[in-house]
């Protein structure tokens, strides 16, 4: 597996990324599933440093984290749709897409995939965020946030 994130098909309207991370998911679940630590992953710009919420995710918990885009603050409240301690991490946004961090371990390290699954929008509302080019800044952000995480374990 490469050193960069590389495209995963999850069919229509989702967008997927992975990457091979040496740490163990242990590790990385750790920092995923605790909304408090989301910043530390977030390669788009906009997650800031304070959230309400509790320290670790499980099925159905919401949680509110402080965003910030094109200089505008806001707040968005979460609910965890999937929780897998070491495995899996999801939840939905009020837009109607759900956030997903995937975790196999492998050897002494871990791939990671995260995806933006957006085939709960309402189709009015998708094809305006992809007009606008939301879902591409997603992408982006994806690719931007596993090579973050990458760096952040790499071995020297």
């Amino acid at each position: 597996m490469s050193q960069t994130p590389e495209p995963v098909d999850r069919g229509t309207h989702v967008i997927a990324r992975r990457i091979r991370v040496e740490a163990s998911a242990e590790e990385l679940y750790t920092i995923i599933a605790n909304p408090h630590r989301h910043h530390e992953l977030d390669g788009s710009g906009t997650v800031r440093t304070s959230a309400i919420g509790p320290r670790e995710l499980h099925l159905g918990d919401r949680f509110r984290v402080d965003m910030r885009k094109y200089s505008i603050p806001y707040a968005l409240t979460m609910v965890t749709t999937a929780a897998e301690p070491h495995r899996v991490v999801e939840w939905r946004h009020p837009g109607g897409h759900r956030w997903r961090w995937e975790l196999q371990p492998e050897d002494a390290a871990t791939v990671v995939t995260e995806s933006y699954d957006y085939t709960g929008q309402p189709a009015p509302m998708r094809r305006l965020l992809e007009l606008v080019g939301v879902h591409r800044d997603n992408g982006k952000g994806i690719a931007a946030s596993l090579q973050r995480v990458h760096d952040r374990f790499a071995r020297t």
